[in-house]
């Protein structure tokens, strides 16, 4: 079997704010491909949109453990509530 070609190297880069307060970052060349960290005593979630903007991923971490789960959805609060449920499940989830 032939083996693909590593893909090419590429320089990394740090997501930014437009406004110094805002709790929105995005690429800096694709405005669109947003990250957003919010969090409670008992969570943090790691929102991401999609490159484009369209779908998102969340990761959620338990702070005390650190154990995580990542969820996918067409919408923020559908990424979420998938994260949530496979890191607490979904009895335990009240996201």
């Amino acid at each position: 079997m032939d083996r693909l070609p590593p893909p090419p190297r590429s320089r990394w880069t740090s997501f930014v704010a437009d406004v110094a307060g805002t709790r929105i970052l995005h690429e800096e060349r694709k405005p669109a491909h947003r990250a957003r960290v919010e969090h409670n005593r008992d969570t943090i979630l790691v929102h991401l949109s999609g490159e484009e903007g369209e779908g998102r991923t969340v990761l959620a971490v338990d702070r005390a453990t650190r154990r995580w789960a990542v969820g996918e959805g067409r919408r923020k609060v559908d990424a979420a509530r998938v994260a949530f449920e496979g890191l607490y499940g979904a009895a335990e989830a009240g996201y």
